[in-house]
């Protein structure tokens, strides 16, 4: 009797640090389909597709930029971090450089320094945010949980 297993979908994040302008800001999008709100940059991974090819492909898809993967901040993988369905985050550190345009899912996009970040993200975001600003400015990594 064959079985039938659920298992997480993964998805990625990418934490895009604008290089060529001061304080190395981050780009967020807001979200053009539910949950609406802002949000990192980010998607599902296709099937064949590494996570690494993932967070390339959706950082020019969402941002329009070109990016450098630079670090692996950590895994987000808390079943209730999105209501939708039970996913898994790789979430990557990036570089990049030059004027984002929102595309692809993203209705408007914004870039954000530590101490101005809109109120309403989505997903566990701003959890992930807290945990970069904190490797960042400490050099502290998240807590494994």
């Amino acid at each position: 009797m064959p079985h039938s297993y659920r298992n997480p979908i993964p998805t990625v994040d990418i934490l895009i640090e604008l290089l060529d302008r001061p304080h190395r800001p981050i780009v967020l999008i807001e979200r053009l389909h539910p949950p609406h709100g802002w949000a990192i940059p980010g998607g599902f991974v296709d099937y064949g597709e590494s996570v690494a090819a993932a967070a390339c492909r959706e950082a020019q898809e969402e941002t329009g930029l070109g990016v450098e993967l630079i670090d692996l901040l950590a895994v987000y993988s808390d079943p209730s971090r999105d209501s939708r369905q039970h996913t898994i985050s790789t979430v990557f550190i990036a570089a990049a450089a030059g004027d984002p345009q929102a595309g692809d899912d993203a209705k408007a996009l914004g870039i954000f320094e530590s101490w101005q970040l809109p109120s309403q993200l989505c997903f566990d975001h701003d959890q992930i945010l807290r945990d970069y600003w904190r490797y960042r400015h400490y050099g502290l990594r998240p807590r494994l949980s």
